[in-house]
């Protein structure tokens, strides 16, 4: 087994390492403050390839492998995971989705646009009683004609009013259950549909996070996409590759905190020497350390094994459980180890212990995973 990045994937990091530090950090924290994200930092991302990365050069992509992916948005998650989200949506749900199961017809107009990032996607399935039990949808698509009429609520999506295009999941035969289930492109600006309140988060607050709304929003035949109730099955499988992004992303969260912490550690002094030499402060950073080269262990097989079209499932569910409880873990040691510093927003940490909360529930709450892995045990 070879634990050593190719050149290729060296340059990737670099790049990424580039574009967090010198124009991600500028400004994370007013982002933050101001629940904003800066459109011409958007704008660079899709300029510079980080919005379609595994998409095909046929539709526009960089047509790069998911560790490629993952090893960006760890260096994007170390400093800015608004930013992160707001690719790993792009990337995993919209795009693959699409790109996978989607017509020539749908890829030709919706991703050259979204791999390019003329386009930002949202992957609407989430709903008030629909979270964790996705086959509960309420929302509805009934069939007239040569459209759907699609009515209901979608709540807490990315990228919600920053979209273009969204994927939507709803019910076209509530008789069937989950096979009744369909997806479908919708756009921004239809009649019918509008967008509703802002989340006011814990964590990752300059990413928008909306409310959606559909009031018989027509949406032509030729916007659904698999045959007629192939939705669930492409909800499902597309978190599948989602959760690999997320569990990148909880890596990157938690080696941001640890490299703070490592230099803050090395800077500090207390009782005439840094507290880098107390013993209490090096078994944190050892265990940090260790937790977050295990859980990128896990992240990159998990992302070897979709780039080899071998079953990934649950190895995805294993890398994102156990990366997202090491950012939770990792970033509150931070704190800690940066002492009331730790608390103010000007030392990062405690923004990164805030973003970390999220990658434990969203794609999937570690609950939901820890079902996954023992359903794939149990084959």
């Amino acid at each position: 087994m070879d634990f050593e990045l190719s050149e290729e994937h060296l340059a990737v990091q670099e790049a990424a390492k580039d574009f967090a530090q010198n124009e991600l950090l500028p400004g994370v924290i007013e982002r933050d403050n101001e629940q904003k994200f800066d459109p011409v930092l958007l704008r660079k991302m899709g300029e510079l390839g980080f919005l379609g990365m595994m998409v095909s050069p046929e539709y526009g992509g960089g047509g790069m492998d998911t560790l490629s992916y993952v090893i960006a948005m760890e260096e994007l998650s170390k400093v800015d995971a608004s930013a992160s989200v707001i690719m790993s949506v792009n990337n995993s749900l919209v795009c693959w989705g699409m790109e996978t199961y989607g017509t020539d017809a749908q890829k030709e107009k919706y991703l050259t646009q979204l791999a390019a990032g003329k386009y930002i996607g949202a992957f609407c399935l989430s709903e008030p009683q629909a979270g964790s039990d996705a086959t509960s949808q309420h929302t509805t698509a009934k069939e007239e004609g040569d459209h759907y009429l699609l009515n209901g609520t979608k709540n807490w999506i990315t990228n919600g009013n920053s979209s273009s295009v969204c994927l939507v999941i709803a019910h076209t035969h509530r008789e069937k259950g989950h096979k009744g289930i369909n997806v479908f492109i919708v756009e921004k600006g239809w009649e019918g549909f509008s967008v509703g309140k802002k989340e006011d988060k814990m964590g990752i607050r300059a990413s928008d996070t909306h409310t959606l709304m559909f009031t018989d929003v027509k949406v032509p035949k030729e916007n659904r996409i698999g045959e007629d109730g192939f939705g669930f099955k492409f909800a499902m499988s597309t978190l599948n590759g989602g959760r690999i992004g997320i569990a990148a992303q909880a890596l990157g969260i938690a080696s941001g905190a640890f490299e703070l912490s490592l230099k803050y550690a090395q800077e500090r002094k207390t009782f005439g020497k840094p507290i880098s030499e107390h013993q209490a402060i090096q078994f944190k950073l050892s265990e940090m350390d260790t937790r977050i080269e295990a859980a990128r262990l896990l992240v990159y097989k998990a992302a070897r094994l979709k780039d080899q079209g071998k079953d990934y499932i649950k190895a995805a569910a294993m890398a994102k459980l156990y990366a997202s409880d090491v950012a939770m873990w990792v970033t509150t040691e931070a704190v800690q180890i940066h002492g009331g510093y730790g608390y103010v927003r000007e030392y990062h940490v405690e923004r990164l212990m805030r973003d970390a909360k999220i990658t434990q529930i969203y794609e999937g709450t570690s609950e939901i995973q820890k079902l996954v892995i023992a359903r794939e045990l149990l084959k």
